[in-house]
């Protein structure tokens, strides 16, 4: 994910309405349904089609048209609406051959037949050892079949503005316990000054909270998805976040990305962010004048473990109808492990890239001006190799997620709590998998 430009590409995400269900789509939701697709070479030129919402991806792709010829790529940006241009283009069988979707969406458009499975393609089964293990476990449901390559993800860390820590002597936080004492200490200290936000709007960053707390959200055997989007474990995640707004040790009026978060930060009313990989561009171009006083440090644990959570990243799919899918298969896999394809889409897209060669890149090495030329990508790459690799979607997570924000939102503003937000999301999810006819039941 990137900047801000990506920001608005999530909550695009979240907001637009559910994709239109295609006929032949399985009604089972079963993650094994799709046979593989052909994997022919195609004879002659072939011009691929792309749709993507990264800044500068048409310059990473111009390289690969000047390099290779006879497989051209045409590129053309999506980000204002990126799921409802893609599910219009579905429903008239107009799809790209590639197209880029989060990981949170891949299941979703999976039971409505979406994707072009691709392990035909021995260079598509081929590619999972280029890539961290946990993404690759992402696209390949139930370990059958390739409907995706990964392309960057969102590991996530704790941004801190030192110098106010410094100021009235609290220690940088290493567990939640610690972050909620020093969240007294700050407001204690100065009654304007927040620890930090909880957007109420942002199930993503919520899902990503429950992720490193390995709240396992669903599951699948015995051909029914298990729910359990109200486990203990997503409880206490929410009873922790609850306790702080409660306590109004939080602000819960910012929106990620937007104007009043960066106001928030330039008068120094709010002192860390919980964020991802990603985000370090958003500081860096829109809080100029803060340079030097802002560290990244590994995510607050809440055991001895140290596991992280991953917020955002997406993955390059393979799109139903595609008639080239072994140029499909080429390019995806250049565009997504070739180092220098993934310097270009590092430097112009701010993506962290998903592949093993690209958490080895020259930048992500050096120090970073902005903080303090501290090699915060260190920070990224430890905290990706602690990221759940069993953590799994939904098929219907899009209606989740807009369940739990309407009742985060209520919540935040004194109507119910953070722990009824689960209970509607579950709620949500059992109902909209019912209503699809896709065999499910509440797990543990």
């Amino acid at each position: 994910m990137t900047s801000t430009v990506t920001r608005t590409r999530l909550a695009v995400a979240v907001a637009t309405a559910g994709i239109v269900v295609l006929a032949g789509c399985s009604s089972s939701g079963s993650p094994d349904k799709t046979s593989a697709s052909s994997c022919a070479p195609a004879k002659g030129k072939v011009t691929l089609q792309y749709w993507n919402t990264v800044p500068g991806m048409d310059k990473v792709v111009a390289l690969w048209n000047k390099q290779h010829p006879d497989v051209q790529v045409e590129t053309k940006n999506i980000s204002n609406d990126q799921y409802g241009t893609l599910g219009n283009a579905l429903k008239a069988d107009k799809a790209p051959d590639l197209a880029q979707v989060g990981y949170d969406e891949l299941p979703n458009l999976r039971t409505q037949n979406a994707f072009a499975d691709a392990s035909a393609c021995k260079a598509a089964t081929a590619a999972k050892s280029k890539f961290v293990p946990w993404t690759w476990s992402q696209t390949s449901f139930g370990g059958t079949g390739v409907f995706a390559l990964p392309q960057d993800t969102g590991p996530m860390a704790l941004f801190v503005r030192t110098d106010i820590f410094k100021k009235y002597d609290v220690a940088v936080p290493t567990t939640w316990d610690e972050y909620a004492t020093a969240a007294e200490k700050l407001h204690k200290a100065d009654p304007g000054l927040d620890i930090t936000f909880f957007d109420p709007n942002n199930a993503e960053w919520f899902n990503g909270l429950l992720w490193q707390n390995s709240a396992e959200m669903y599951g699948y055997s015995g051909g029914k998805w298990q729910v359990s989007v109200e486990s203990d474990k997503s409880r206490q995640v929410a009873e922790y976040w609850q306790k702080l707004i409660s306590g109004k040790l939080v602000r819960t009026d910012l929106a990620n990305g937007s104007t009043q978060m960066y106001a928030a930060y330039q008068k120094d009313q709010v002192a860390s962010y919980v964020g991802a990989a990603w985000g370090y561009s958003m500081f860096r171009d829109n809080l100029p004048k803060q340079a030097g006083k802002w560290s990244i440090v590994p995510m607050p644990t809440w055991g001895s473990g140290g596991a992280s959570g991953d917020w955002g990243g997406s993955t390059v799919a393979f799109m139903k109808g595609s008639k080239h899918l072994y140029e499909s298969v080429e390019f995806n896999t250049w565009l997504n492990s070739d180092p220098q394809a993934l310097a270009m889409e590092n430097e112009l897209g701010g993506l962290y890239p998903a592949a093993n060669d690209g958490l080895k890149l020259p930048a992500l090495s050096k120090g970073v001006p902005y903080y303090g030329n501290e090699k915060i990508f260190d920070v990224f790459a430890d905290s990706s190799k602690k990221i759940d690799t069993s953590f799994s979607w939904g098929p219907t997570q899009k209606t989740v997620n807009l369940a739990l924000q309407d009742a985060m939102a209520k919540a935040a503003a004194g109507d119910g709590t953070l722990t009824d937000a689960l209970a509607a999301a579950q709620a949500a999810a059992l109902k909209s998998m019912k209503d699809q006819a896709i065999p499910a039941e509440a797990g543990k």
